[in-house]
């Protein structure tokens, strides 16, 4: 009456699955530089998606 490895693969599937999803969720550094790092990078990404938007409408007049 063996489990043959059924046992063992299942461990190492709880380990994997506990392993990974403490390093996802972790950040390191002070919250509230990362904070504004991030909001420095979300501002850079509007202001280009802005211009884009902008030059596609200055095209679309043109034609």
């Amino acid at each position: 009456m063996s489990r043959g490895n059924q046992r063992e693969n299942a461990r190492k599937k709880a380990l994997k699955k506990s392993g990974s999803n403490n390093k996802k969720n972790k950040k390191n550094g002070d919250p509230k530089k990362r904070m504004e790092d991030d909001a420095a990078i979300l501002r850079a990404k509007q202001k280009a998606a802005d211009e884009r938007k902008a030059k596609e409408a200055a095209s679309k007049g043109r034609k």
